[in-house]
């Protein structure tokens, strides 16, 4: 009989599909694109939708590795337990606790940039009160029930699309010529210096850059495994990956440079505000301003979301106190929300001590770990297909095993080599390399002071049942 697995019975199943699929939809959009976008078409000058479809169709393909892993089992622990099914316990430990610190970081550094913007319509109160006040907000949302978190991000999700989409329809019509008094050329994409005004390596090294900005599609398949049919889920989520980084990166990018000459664009200002501008559409700072303060409040809900899981399976594991996979009657590990949210409150703190030092270190070092995190996930993928084979769990299949994931596994490494040599990057990468040297450390000492659990089973092998 073959093996499969429709549920990880260590959390309930309580999201809807539509949660699931406007989660896979909208989650990719956030303040990377709205506003992280002016500094890779700065660096890459018009060639950087060029940047972006690279960029997408990567991430895309290692999705698609992810979807086939987590299609044959799913899981709530996703590539975490993929990691430790291929690789063993230290795999596993260190790739959740890499994930776990990054998300901590991502939810206090979005809490303090969406202090920043309301702070500039209210300026009376200090950035760190409302900061502390959005992230009880989100902890709230996340401990009423997996389904308010799912309803919260849903809708989140939904006004993101939507902004995207009214962008695109608005600037294409400018773009063709059908929007009136257009001024927008084709030219613009070789004027001004030329489609690689910086050269191609620029256009290279905008990846590293492009590839955080994409961060958080795994969501989706994280939060499949507890909807209510994890696998059909996990598929339609994975198969829309490429397609709505196409529309929402690559084409959205294609039309700002192409609606104006490249080097208007200012870093750190939005470009969409930029362009709304320049089309000259009344209201445009205010209402892009309330979206990017929507896509920051989106990136912190699921943050929390995926934060608290990651604790929830470490600690299912016997990898973290086990106090921390304790859940209430609605299904929601409780502990693992509320010490996900205090690293998130002291982030906060040290962002309003030491803005450009201690909270700087933090980001910096988190900079690389979705790098390392993608290589673990391709590494994975190569060594559990023949598993999933014997199994006849193998339902939804990586295209052109195994040379397409090794190609993939290759560009990854590539990235992080550049990075290596290029001094704006090198530090970033140090920090990472740190950041995963303290963790190892912490995995070899949790073995010697407690053996058992170091070397304890695997949780994610005792979930299969026959059918």
């Amino acid at each position: 009989m073959p093996i499969h697995t429709e549920h990880d019975p260590r959390l309930k199943s309580t999201l809807k599909t539509r949660h699931i699929s406007m989660l896979a939809l909208g989650g990719v959009i956030g303040a990377g694109l709205f506003v992280g976008s002016s500094s890779v078409i700065a660096a890459a000058g018009p060639a950087a939708f060029i940047c972006y479809a690279i960029t997408g169709i990567m991430v895309g393909l290692i999705m698609r590795m992810l979807g086939e892993m987590a299609a044959a089992r799913p899981t709530n622990g996703s590539f975490v337990d993929f990691s430790r099914l291929a690789f063993g316990n230290l795999a596993g430990f260190s790739t959740g606790w890499l994930y776990w610190y990054f998300w901590v970081v991502v939810v206090g550094f979005e809490a303090v940039v969406g202090g920043q913007i309301i702070n500039q319509w209210l300026p009376d109160i200090p950035v760190w009160i409302i900061s502390l006040g959005l992230l009880i907000l989100m902890t709230s949302l996340n401990l009423l029930s997996v389904s308010s978190f799912g309803e919260a991000e849903y809708w989140f999700a939904g006004i993101k699309v939507a902004a995207i989409v009214v962008f695109l329809v608005i600037v294409g019509a400018y773009v063709f010529k059908v929007w009136p008094n257009s001024t927008a050329s084709f030219a613009n994409l070789t004027q001004h210096g030329g489609f690689l005004p910086h050269g191609t390596l620029a256009l290279f090294s905008g990846v590293v850059s492009v590839i955080f900005s994409m961060s958080g599609v795994e969501v989706a398949t994280i939060a499949a495994a507890e909807s209510d049919n994890p696998s059909q889920n996990i598929r339609r989520a994975v198969n829309t990956v490429m397609a709505r980084i196409l529309v929402f990166f690559v084409l959205s990018t294609l039309f700002i440079v192409v609606a104006q000459p490249w080097t208007n664009i200012i870093p750190g200002k939005s470009p969409f505000v930029a362009t709304f501008e320049k089309i000259g559409i009344p209201g445009a700072g205010t209402m892009l301003t309330v979206v990017i303060l929507v896509a920051v409040l989106s990136v912190l809900n699921a943050g929390l979301y995926t934060a608290s899981r990651l604790l929830h399976v470490l600690s299912s594991n016997n990898e973290a106190p086990s106090w921390l996979a304790r859940k209430n009657k609605r299904g929601v590990p409780v502990w693992g929300v509320l010490t996900s949210t205090l690293v998130g409150y002291g982030c906060v703190v040290i962002a309003a001590l030491w803005p450009d030092t201690a909270f700087q270190f933090l980001l910096d070092s988190s900079g690389a770990l979705f790098l390392f995190i993608y290589l673990m996930i391709c590494l994975s993928q190569l060594k559990l297909r023949k598993k999933w084979v014997q199994e006849g769990t193998l339902t939804f299949k990586m295209w052109l095993h195994p040379w397409l994931p090794l190609f993939v596994t290759l560009c990854i490494i590539a990235v992080l080599v550049s990075m290596g040599i290029n001094p704006a990057t090198r530090l970033s990468l140090l920090q990472s390399l740190i950041a995963i040297f303290v963790i190892v450390i912490a995995y070899g000492a949790m073995k010697i002071v407690s053996p058992n659990r170091a070397s304890r089973v695997p949780q994610v092998n005792s979930l299969r049942h026959t059918k």
